[in-house]
């Protein structure tokens, strides 16, 4: 099975500016590493450089009036708000990257690669109407509905594993009951957006079909991965998707800068090879990975390439954490139980999984 990576130079001019914990330098950085570890040589990996989504391909998901602000925005280089600023230059490559998840998409179903990896991908705090958390434009969503409408999708399952709630794109799908929204996080009382709570569940015809993971501060790989296998593993299994989408970056990883959650290195290896398999179970192996957070240069190479490996297939990989992870607190494993046991209790009316 081939893999695409889509990838363009110009991602980088997604630079927020020196200071900012979110630099274009991130882009050439993860793909140096993945150079020098030869994973671009590999004969079953394919690069796919994109074009820029088109105005239509967001009017798909955001309102006119909020694009056009954003490209008004654009043109007086005047900031959305304190912490997301605007350039024709960041716009560029906002478009370029939900071109990349337009590009791993048509890929896939047009028979060129089996999944991909969509780097810089995954601006989840991007509504339809509003940006923020350092997101303008929800590629995530671009990608379900061009799914949609191209090829007539029903069932589409997103994972979320970032370490904030991904408020844009639940809010997206808030009542959609064709998009399965899976969410781990952590605890929303501690961190950014403050949203993502366990009986925020959806509501109308989409009531069940939201699903929120709160992790406390510190959990690590064993109690993470045991979340993400007690969650994620049934709903797929129950929910059959045609498709997997799976956001999310380095930021849960033990040394990022705007998150206290505890993976490592290797412990992103493993949640990627699990979501492989389990695409594999349930979807032909139809996945679209979109690596785009972290916010410690150091490791975000690291994580990225331990994720990308995953999807590739590779068996194992020789990249290690800079240091020793901090040793996970017992209380985060009595809270996650808690709130796992609270999770199925509410679901279980909708889900036959947890009943």
């Amino acid at each position: 099975m081939k893999v695409g990576i889509t990838y363009h130079e110009k991602f980088g001019q997604y630079d927020l500016g020196t200071g900012h914990p979110f630099r274009g330098d991130r882009f050439v950085n993860a793909v140096r590493l993945f150079e020098e570890q030869g994973l671009l040589n590999l004969p079953y990996v394919k690069v796919l450089k994109p074009r820029s989504a088109t105005k239509r391909d967001l009017l798909r998901v955001h309102d006119e009036d909020y694009l056009n602000l954003i490209f008004r925005l654009a043109v007086l280089r005047k900031p959305y708000d304190v912490e997301t600023p605007v350039s024709q230059e960041i716009l560029e490559a906002a478009r370029l990257v939900a071109g990349g998840a337009l590009e791993a998409g048509k890929g896939i179903y047009e028979g060129k690669v089996g999944r991909a990896v969509a780097l810089g991908c995954g601006f989840h705090h991007a509504g339809r109407d509003y940006g923020g958390g350092f997101c303008l434009l929800n590629d995530i969503a671009v990608l379900v509905e061009y799914l949609r409408e191209k090829y007539g999708l029903e069932r589409i399952l997103i994972l979320d594993y970032d370490v904030h709630f991904g408020n844009g794109t639940s809010d997206i799908y808030y009542s959609d009951p064709a998009v399965l929204f899976i969410s781990l996080h952590q605890d929303p009382r501690t961190i950014y957006p403050g949203k993502g709570f366990v009986d925020q569940i959806g509501e109308r015809a989409g009531e069940g079909y939201n699903v929120n993971v709160p992790l406390p501060p510190g959990t690590g790989n064993r109690t993470y991965l045991q979340a993400l296998s007690e969650m994620f593993v049934p709903l797929a299994e129950e929910f059959q998707p045609e498709i997997i989408l799976a956001n999310g970056g380095s930021d849960p990883h033990f040394a990022d800068m705007l998150g206290s959650l505890g993976l490592t290195v290797k412990g992103f290896f493993r949640l990627s090879q699990t979501i492989v398999k389990v695409a594999e179970k349930v979807c032909n192996g139809k996945l679209v990975l979109m690596p785009g957070s972290g916010y410690n240069p150091k490791v975000l190479p690291l994580c990225w390439f331990a994720l990308a490996a995953g999807v590739i297939g590779l068996e194992k990989i020789d990249v290690n954490d800079p240091q020793a992870p901090p040793v996970e607190p017992e209380l985060c494993r009595r809270v996650v139980r808690k709130t796992l046991a609270e999770l199925k209790g509410i679901l279980k009316k909708y889900w036959r999984c947890f009943r």
